[in-house]
């Protein structure tokens, strides 16, 4: 999303505060900016990965899906509060951690597995540095 996107949706969220209890003036637009990236490449990673028929199909698949809503509730945080943007980065987190570990099995020799195993890990660190920024308002 480019940056004048970013301007104008902190501002819409900041002149509303009665629509959501999360602190936009208290989020680094670059850090959620980031987590929707990582988002958006492990669901792709994931969804290539799924198409190998290896034992981490289902994972991928999933963590796939996860990726992708995680990534869309970041687009529209109107409404949200911190404990349920906290829940849906903590599953966020949980599902890439599954599917990482699964696609570790067959890094070796797998170079998809690997590369989905790096791009859940990236959006696992992502998620975290957004998790860390959510302040109550």
């Amino acid at each position: 999303m480019d940056s004048m996107m970013m301007d104008a949706w902190r501002a819409n969220m900041t002149a509303a505060p009665e629509m959501t209890t999360i602190d936009m003036a208290a989020m680094d637009m670059s850090v959620l900016q980031a987590a929707m990236d990582a988002c958006s490449a492990c669901e792709q990673a994931c969804t290539v990965c799924s198409t190998q028929m290896m034992d981490c199909s289902p994972a991928c698949m999933n963590c796939a899906d996860m990726c992708h809503t995680m990534m869309r509730s970041m687009l529209r945080m109107q409404g949200m509060t911190p404990a349920s943007m906290m829940a849906m980065l903590d599953a966020c987190i949980a599902m890439c951690q599954t599917c990482m570990d699964e696609c570790m099995e067959h890094a070796a020799h797998s170079d998809v597995c690997r590369m989905c195993a790096q791009a859940c890990q990236a959006c696992m660190d992502a998620c975290m540095a957004v998790r860390g920024m959510l302040v109550p308002a």
